[in-house]
């Protein structure tokens, strides 16, 4: 590059800089207008009280530690499920490629609220045990369970993207399939479907309010408790929405954060 061109590339540098300085200023300013605008509109309705979302605010943020901490531990027992169960997808063994395609076929096929009654109403009729299990324990099983099947089929395809020149490579070199799975396909599978499993993870922040339904003190279970005791759900759920929502931005954000970093470190 020339001394010529230099002062050319630094305005076209300059240019893009305005122009997505621009871009996230409109991009500001049209959410700021629009959030604005309705809760103006939302404070001229007379049945809306805002008082009593200051009063009943720190009771019902008090559930939000309990929804991360369900859906953590909820996404952590789905990898691992992912995981056996994208194994067995990709098993030549018929057997065991059936039970894992069945997991995938059943799970997805059933609503979750469906699977996470049936884990808290039905499984104590088959399994005695269950009945004194703690809900909230219950609750995170049917969660991870199904998330599992989901993730399932996004382990096997990060699998299956690894090229299989380097499994050809390893096991030229000795290595059994055990090793091969564990040292060299996994590792990369792993790094290819962190993105999507991020993704997974935003679901379950949101998708955890279901387990309200099995008296679990979370987030969801204080705003509708406080709002139906009080004739004021629309104020409650309003606050719980927005709780949502932030915890949903702020993931988000790390997210595309961590997808920047691993994209820099492919190139």
């Amino acid at each position: 590059m020339t001394a010529a061109t230099d002062p050319i590339v630094g305005q076209i540098a300059r240019a893009d800089s305005r122009r997505r300085l621009r871009f996230r200023t409109v991009f500001a300013i049209t959410w700021i207008v629009i959030i604005g605008a309705f809760l103006l509109w939302l404070l001229s309705i007379d049945r809306f009280d805002p008082e009593f979302i200051g009063q009943q605010m720190p009771y019902i943020l008090g559930g939000a530690p309990l929804t991360v901490i369900i859906s953590i531990i909820s996404i952590g027992l789905a990898i691992v499920l992912a995981l056996v169960g994208a194994m067995g997808r990709l098993s030549k063994v018929a057997p065991i490629y059936a039970i894992a395609s069945l997991y995938v076929s059943v799970v997805r096929g059933t609503p979750l609220i469906v699977q996470i009654l049936f884990v808290f109403l039905a499984l104590p009729q088959l399994v005695p045990e269950a009945s004194r299990v703690p809900a909230i324990i219950l609750g995170i099983f049917a969660l991870g369970f199904n998330y599992g099947a989901y993730m399932t089929e996004i382990f096997r395809a990060g699998i299956q993207a690894v090229p299989s020149g380097q499994r050809e490579a390893a096991l030229a070199l000795g290595m059994s399939e055990r090793r091969i799975m564990f040292r060299i396909v996994l590792p990369q599978a792993v790094r290819i479907v962190t993105p999507a499993m991020g993704n997974e993870f935003i679901a379950m922040i949101k998708d955890s309010a279901l387990v309200y339904v099995l008296g679990v003190q979370e987030l969801l279970w204080r705003a509708r408790t406080i709002g139906t005791a009080n004739f004021r759900s629309l104020e409650t759920l309003l606050l719980a929405a927005a709780v949502y929502w932030v915890l949903t931005i702020i993931l988000s954000y790390f997210q595309e954060r961590l997808e920047q970093r691993m994209r820099r470190g492919d190139r």
